[in-house]
């Protein structure tokens, strides 16, 4: 049996659209929910709106790392050339890893936001204790970028047999 079946190259592809999916849905949730805190926040303190978009920003990074992760692993994946399935269980395991990581992060984001958000109308002390529980939920989808990025590494210059 050959070390680079026809089929290989789906792993990869799976890897991409994981990558991408996971955490662009995590970012979506992280700024709607962040969001609806901040358009509660605007009802009451409209000054305090730009301070409070922090946690939309930290949303949209996390579907950065899906996109950077989407592009370097399509960057392997060339059709003139030989792709192992160990590539593509590769490439798979990274989308993953960095899809899930933005999934979670995405979502403790945006619960954070959206009360931190909602705390800040009543006690603008509580602006630099939001803003470190957000970095920590942004490290989550870090995590991830960095174990896709090891592994992406591990993937490139595989032969077949």
């Amino acid at each position: 049996m050959s070390s680079c079946p026809p089929y290989a190259p789906f792993f990869g592809f799976a890897g991409v659209a994981s990558a991408m999916v996971f955490s662009t849905v995590g970012a979506a949730y992280g700024t709607s929910k962040a969001g609806i805190g901040i358009a509660g926040l605007g009802q009451f303190k409209p000054e305090l709106v730009m301070k409070s978009l922090i946690p939309v920003v930290m949303s949209g990074i996390i579907a950065v790392y899906g996109l950077v992760v989407s592009v370097l692993i399509a960057g392997g994946l060339d059709p003139a050339v030989d792709y192992p399935l160990f590539s593509g269980f590769i490439h798979l395991g990274a989308g993953l890893a960095c899809g899930f990581t933005g999934l979670a992060a995405g979502y403790a984001i945006g619960i954070v936001g959206d009360a931190c958000v909602r705390a800040y109308v009543q006690e603008s002390r509580i602006f630099v204790a939001m803003v470190l529980i957000l970095i920590f939920s942004e490290v989550l989808g870090l995590y991830g970028l960095i174990v896709a990025l090891i592994m992406n590494t591990r993937a490139s210059g595989l032969k077949c047999s």
